[in-house]
């Protein structure tokens, strides 16, 4: 009997999956869940997988790996899609891809299964960095071949198999959770018009109901990565999950979006990122006394095409690696301490401190200072804007293109 091997979440879709393929490949399913910080959903997943039909499963703890090889390099590209999204499920395929190929080589497969679905862009993920590791693993994908059209039939064909699932008919969200995040879709979820409600809400709490009194927090970077908070030194597993719970605790991180999808779609979802969103804005915070203005300029050009391969799934290509090297050198002096303000749903830089810093107090007053002439001034602004003056005196001239 041929082997495949399926990405397993435990969820309505993976769990379902087994049955299929067993039915329709005659294939052994060994199951591979990556820990990627969901915590409790890993409860009890080998016997659901084994349940559902698994003959194995593989329970990888990547949460270090995925933090440090995965989160972090993003985190310094500062790269952020349409705006929003801070990539979260984006970056964590790449990895779980990684992982089904070495467990597929292991065990002799001839297949994966990356259980994603046929309007998603995780499909695109997981196939694109499967071959980009292993082009001669087969890859199947049910959702692209079964007669499965709404999670209200995989719900029926889970009862039909007694597949064991939580999700039911009344509570339909798909969720996808990491160390990094949480996200919501489906549901009412897909009118954009509908503000989500309060009990959606797994991560953080709703910004009208956080303290009232705000909460300060320093965060320290060496070479921009976060590497302590308040003065205490954490690892990146520890740290994230710390600034999860404290920021979470004052609703920061929560952002709806209508994104488009690689597929040609535009959906909407809503995020949970509150450990995120402070270290986002944080590192930028610190890039802006650490950065010369045309490095700065050009990394947030970089920013943008980063985060498109990230979202694309294009994780393992030269292009994602030589953009490596360019971040990987601007973060030499990204080094040093911000602290900011979480109250109600903000977080606001309040202050910034580092040895590499550019920022000089003496050059920047409005003070007396002996560092700056004024006079030199006059002699730079006559120069620079030179071309437009000559482009002035031709209008005049010859009457053509005048404003």
């Amino acid at each position: 009997m041929e082997k495949v091997v399926l990405a397993y979440s435990g969820g309505l879709d993976t769990s379902i999956i087994i049955p299929w393929l067993k039915e329709n490949y005659g294939y052994e399913v060994i199951a591979m869940c990556a820990d990627l910080g969901q915590n409790e959903e890993l409860a009890g997943l080998e016997e659901k997988a084994l349940k559902s039909g698994a003959s194995k499963i593989y329970i990888e703890d990547l949460r270090e790996e995925f933090a440090r090889d995965f989160i972090f390099p993003v985190l310094r590209a500062g790269a952020i899609y349409e705006g929003k999204y801070l990539l979260g499920t984006s970056f964590a395929r790449p990895l779980i891809a990684k992982k089904l190929v070495e467990v597929a080589e292991k065990e002799g497969a001839v297949a994966v299964a990356p259980g994603a679905t046929g309007k998603g862009n995780d499909q695109v993920r997981f196939e694109v960095g499967g071959h980009a590791l292993n082009p001669g693993l087969r890859i199947v994908a049910p959702w692209r071949e079964w007669n499965i059209k709404s999670r209200e039939d995989a719900i029926e064909y889970a009862r039909k198999h007694n597949v064991p699932v939580s999700v039911t008919k009344e509570k339909i969200y798909s969720r996808d959770r990491n160390l990094w995040h949480l996200s919501h879709e489906g549901g009412n979820l897909e009118d954009p018009m509908q503000e989500p409600p309060d009990d959606l809400y797994m991560l953080t709490v709703p910004p009208e109901k956080a303290p009232d009194n705000p909460t300060y927090l320093e965060i320290e970077y060496e070479e921009g990565v976060p590497v302590g908070i308040n003065g205490r030194k954490y690892g990146p597993v520890e740290l994230i999950e710390e600034l999860n719970r404290v920021a979470g605790a004052n609703g920061v991180g929560i952002i709806s979006l209508v994104e488009n999808r690689l597929v040609g779609m535009k959906s909407r979802g809503v995020y949970e990122c509150p450990g995120g969103t402070v270290l986002y804005l944080t590192h930028r915070e610190l890039e802006s006394v650490t950065l010369d203005r045309k490095t700065m300029h050009f990394k947030e050009q970089v920013a943008l095409l980063y985060a498109e391969l990230v979202y694309d799934g294009w994780w393992y290509s030269p292009l994602r690696e030589a953009l490596d090297a360019f971040v990987n050198k601007t973060q030499e002096t990204v080094t040093g301490r911000v602290r900011v303000k979480l109250y109600k749903g903000n977080c606001t830089p309040v202050g910034v401190e580092s040895p590499y810093s550019l920022y000089r107090q003496d050059l920047a007053t409005f003070g007396e200072d002996d560092f700056y002439n004024h006079k030199d001034a006059e002699g730079f602004i006559a120069l620079f804007g030179l071309p437009l003056k000559v482009r002035a005196m031709m209008q005049r001239q010859t009457g053509k293109g005048c404003l």
